[in-house]
């Protein structure tokens, strides 16, 4: 499948790097108090120095530059070698990059050579974690045939089980999920202006290389009147397991009523450790790492799973869940390495009320932190949540109170951040000042049902395949919206990926009626959608569906769209929305494209727009309301200009 209109532009970066570095490859002036605050400076791998090749910016899905960070990266070949000046003193980088599967699957290790000032280190790259495959949930076999041989398939337009001849499987077919990342303690302090260069080595054929994190790393922090896991005998070289050791200072430290405290180390626990009233601390997430195999389970476990691994988590809600839990300064290293969507292999898990989540690095897990209520008043702050093989975060089931503040989640291999009410609803939570790039699969924020939701100040950048920058759907079997959906302040950058199933291109906020009507009071403000891939907002019910469910009371002000392939709105269902100060510039199409419900009735469309003034930008021009019917099914994308300061 390739984005009609995207692969002509030029092969220069999109934006400029600047002295203090990007955030989700734009100048951060763009994006002044949205997304999280970091303690790293992102730069990017194509505005850098460099005798390889920059590879794109192409939007184009199962590519290397598509699933980049801004769409573009450096690729390198055996030798050749990328160099960031830094703009800040550091003494840690993390470098993200991607090298070839092995050829039959399951990866391969190679070397990169990291010169920083004068000290010159080894970091070992992995594409053992990365590279998957085919159709959901995906496999890690390059040679498989297809997963589900009766799906529709957008590439071929044909259902191969019902054809004759059946068409020959271009393999490997749909390749994703391409990058991972690395972190190195370099050793020295370097200082603003000195150089790190990373040269490719003759262990993989090639390597791209994303983007460079680089930070200074203060001490370690230190518990002295606490439970100290290393008295339990728990082993910080992570040869031995210290389960027991863990499990042995969480029981004291709860009945002396101490913190327990984990010292730099790496420490192997290779299944869950079930935590209540208790508070665990390491000395920062770049000294204390807690590290598991993935296990196989002797047989199914009651919830279904077969593998279980290295995570935190509380009773579960049919047991009375836990309480008073308290996680920080600390990393999580998983082994997850396919999707095995009834296996419970996530960083943090069960149901935790009246806790806190904060400082973590979760890496290598199936999701980062997966909650399943009814549960209260958990607060998740500050964290990094990279390379999960599913979603970042998800409020799954009568989760309330709860806000998640201020983290960076990169490279999710589904919803970033998802609330998902089901059968119970979600009520009274925030998603605010979270940074998210490079989903490669689905959305970077989604709300499936819920009441009363705030979804304020975020940074949602590039997603890849079949999902949006926001999301707001009626679907998976979730309980209805109630109450107000809140969706203010946020920024989405090249949002908007194209749909398989439909065959069309998605909208950075996009609202989907499927089990039943959007009918709450939805107020988005303020936001600003740049460099649209295809439509900045879009309203759809399934066809199917078309004329049973409705999307109503949608009201969009002071929203800025820098940028659009094809539309600003583009509705493919009956209901309305309300514009005002909503102000859109370099738009590819027509500004509004209502097809509403697909009848074309003499009376216009069945979607009702409604100007409430001060729409800059010409895009909602007077002969287009309330409902004239301009629908172009699949209008040609005209690529934007990089946005800029309005």
């Amino acid at each position: 499948m390739l984005v009609a209109g995207l692969l002509g532009v030029p092969a220069a970066p999109a934006y400029a790097q600047k002295a203090q570095g990007t955030r989700a490859a734009l100048d951060p002036a763009l994006v002044a108090g949205r997304g999280a605050t970091v303690p790293f400076v992102e730069q990017e791998a194509e505005t850098a120095a460099t005798n390889g090749t920059v590879i794109g910016p192409d939007r184009t899905a199962y590519t290397l530059p598509a699933e980049a960070s801004g769409r573009a990266a450096v690729r390198l070949t055996p030798g050749q070698w990328v160099e960031f000046t830094l703009p800040r003193a550091a003494n840690a980088i993390t470098v993200r990059y991607s090298i070839p599967d092995a050829p039959t699957g399951g990866g391969i290790t190679a070397p990169l050579a990291v010169e920083a000032g004068p000290v010159t280190r080894t970091m070992m790259l992995t594409s053992q974690y990365s590279w998957l495959y085919n159709q959901y949930p995906f496999t890690n076999d390059p040679h498989a045939d297809l997963l589900h041989p009766d799906w529709w398939i957008t590439e071929c337009a044909c259902v191969p089980a019902a054809t004759t001849p059946a068409p020959v499987l271009t393999k490997p077919f749909r390749p994703g999920h391409f990058y991972d990342e690395q972190r190195l303690r370099l050793g020295r302090t370097l200082r603003a202006g000195d150089r790190v260069r990373l040269t490719a080595s003759a262990g993989a054929a090639w390597t791209v290389i994303d983007l460079l994190d680089s930070e200074l790393v203060g001490p370690p922090h230190v518990e002295l009147l606490a439970a100290n896991v290393l008295l339990f005998g728990a082993d910080p070289t992570g040869r031995r397991d210290s389960v027991a050791a863990f499990e042995k200072a969480i029981a004291f430290a709860r009945k002396a009523r101490l913190k327990v405290y984990a010292p730099p180390g790496t420490y192997q626990v290779n299944r869950h450790l079930i935590v209540d009233e208790v508070t665990i601390v390491g000395a920062g997430n770049w000294y204390t790492v807690i590290k598991g195999r993935e296990v196989a389970l002797p047989a199914p476990a009651p919830d279904g799973s077969v593998h279980t691994g290295v995570g935190f988590y509380g009773r579960s809600a049919a047991e009375g869940g836990s309480r008073n839990v308290h996680l920080a300064g600390f990393a999580i290293e998983g082994d997850v390495r396919e999707r095995i969507d009834t296996d419970q292999v996530n960083a943090i898990g069960g149901a935790l009320s009246d806790s806190t989540i904060d400082g973590l690095y979760l890496h290598h897990t199936k999701v980062g932190l997966w909650f399943d209520g009814p549960m209260s008043n958990v607060r998740v702050t500050g964290n990094i949540i990279v390379d999960q093989i599913a979603d970042g975060l998800n409020f799954h089931t009568g989760v309330t109170d709860s806000l998640v503040r201020n983290n960076l989640i990169r490279n999710t291999g589904d919803d970033a951040l998802a609330m998902w009410s089901e059968k119970t609803a979600n009520a009274r939570n925030t998603f605010d000042r979270n940074t998210i790039q490079t989903p490669t699969l689905a959305n970077g924020i989604a709300i499936y049902g819920g009441t009363d939701i705030t979804v304020s100040r975020n940074l949602v950048a590039d997603p890849i395949r079949e999902g949006s920058g926001i999301h707001a759907g009626s679907r998976f079997g979730a309980e209805p919206f109630a109450g107000q959906l809140r969706i203010t302040d946020n920024t989405t950058v090249r949002a908007g990926t194209y749909e398989l199933n439909w065959n069309i291109g998605l909208g950075a906020i996009w609202f989907y009626a499927l089990d039943r009507n959007i009918d709450a009071d939805i107020q988005v403000v303020g936001d600003h959608f740049l460099d649209n891939t295809y439509n900045a907002i879009m309203l759809v019910a399934d066809w199917p569906v078309k004329d049973l469910y409705a999307i109503t009371n949608v009201n969009f002000k002071d929203v800025r769209v820098d940028g659009a392939g094809t539309s600003v709105l583009s509705a493919r269902v009956a209901g309305g929305a309300t514009f005002e100060n909503v102000d859109a510039r370099n738009v590819g199409a027509v500004g509004v494209n209502n097809c509403g419900t697909f009848h074309f009735t003499p009376a216009g469309s069945e979607f009702a727009v409604t100007d409430r003034g001060g729409n800059d930008g010409g895009w909602l021009a007077p002969w287009m309301l309330p409902n004239t019917i301009t629908c172009d099914d699949r209008p040609p994308v005209v690529p934007p200009p990089p946005p800029a300061i309005w």
